[in-house]
């Protein structure tokens, strides 16, 4: 229903961010992520996701699609709900929490408030099944799927590639970001963060 809001930032609270657009305050809930990157009474655009609930309809707004995109998996995983899904994106950004999933680092989603270890490994097991079926949605809406790149990691090449798939990259944009960065003598953390620095700039 709602692809962004943009307009002045009216009020801020714990995990809530109210954007002025056109005379009308939409209540976005938020990650503690996106609400470090507002100011009061300054121009935001947050990305949205509508949730519609028998008793109940909620906004939720994210600083960037990237997290959108994580907060819209998360939620597809079986007892994840919304609330969870902010409590972790606000202990990790999206690019940890790509990390996390490839790497089954469960430990890291733990550091949320309200996430146990059984959760996090089942999100950890079913974001990587998917991950690994080519069900990973893109920014586009398309699935992650038949795009050459090796889904069960191997290598840091190969564990780059996969993470930023999780972020909803296709091949072609994974394929370029990555070409000419040194692959072998950086961590994967830095590697992500440099390609995702280069598809910025495109």
């Amino acid at each position: 229903m709602f692809y962004y809001v943009k307009g002045p930032v009216a009020h801020t609270a714990p995990f809530l961010a109210v954007v002025d657009c056109g005379g009308v305050g939409y209540a976005c809930r938020t990650t503690n992520n996106t609400l470090s990157k507002l100011q009061k009474g300054k121009e935001a655009k947050l990305y949205t996701h509508l949730n519609v609930r028998e008793d109940a309809m909620e906004l939720y707004g994210f600083a960037s699609e990237n997290e959108l995109n994580c907060f819209r998996m998360l939620i597809a995983v079986s007892g994840v709900g919304p609330k969870a899904a902010l409590s972790i994106l606000s202990a990790t950004t999206p690019e940890g929490l790509a990390m996390s999933i490839i790497t089954g680092d469960e430990k890291s989603l733990t550091v949320a408030q309200g996430i146990g270890k059984k959760i996090a490994q089942r999100i950890i097991l079913e974001l990587k099944d998917k991950l690994a079926k080519g069900q990973i949605p893109t920014a586009g809406g398309e699935s992650y799927s038949g795009t050459g790149v090796t889904v069960i990691p191997e290598n840091k090449a190969s564990e780059a590639a996969a993470a930023l798939a999780v972020l909803g990259y296709n091949q072609n944009e994974i394929a370029v970001a990555l070409k000419g960065i040194d692959l072998e003598g950086q961590k994967l953390e830095e590697i992500v963060r440099q390609a995702l620095k280069k598809m910025v700039k495109q």
